[in-house]
């Protein structure tokens, strides 16, 4: 899929991006982030590039929201969704496993992650 780059060229290029759009705001810092290694992430292969900003909002909520509420996405014929099932600390760093729903073509697909937060705050896929 051309556009789909791998997590980390995904994730520095969604950050300064991010950073740049929102004049270094760190939410807007962190969305690119996420949405960056999102781009790149294994856990994103059962949807169309072009699903992945819509999606990449769901997990932002996902991972900053409730543990245990379902966070919905729609983008035409492609739905699904993300919910973080738990959360938890490795060391000092906060994690959270998730189940991601894409409906695609059809079919469904699910996959099972952990995220967990770096220092400056983003979530990184595991």
């Amino acid at each position: 899929m051309p556009g789909c780059n791998g997590t980390v060229l995904g994730a520095i290029g969604g950050g300064v991006l991010g950073g740049f759009a929102s004049h270094g705001n760190g939410l807007g810092i962190v969305g690119g982030a996420l949405l960056g290694g999102l781009a790149g992430n294994a856990i994103a292969r059962d949807m169309d590039c072009d699903d992945r900003p819509v999606v990449a909002r769901s997990y932002r909520d996902s991972f900053n929201g409730p543990v245990g509420r379902r966070y919905d996405w729609d983008r035409g014929p492609n739905r699904g969704y993300v919910v973080t099932d738990r959360e938890y600390f490795r060391g000092r760093r906060q994690c959270r496993d998730f189940t991601q729903v894409v409906y695609r073509h059809g079919r469904e697909f699910d996959r099972h992650g952990t995220a967990c937060r770096r220092r400056g705050g983003e979530w990184e896929f595991m």
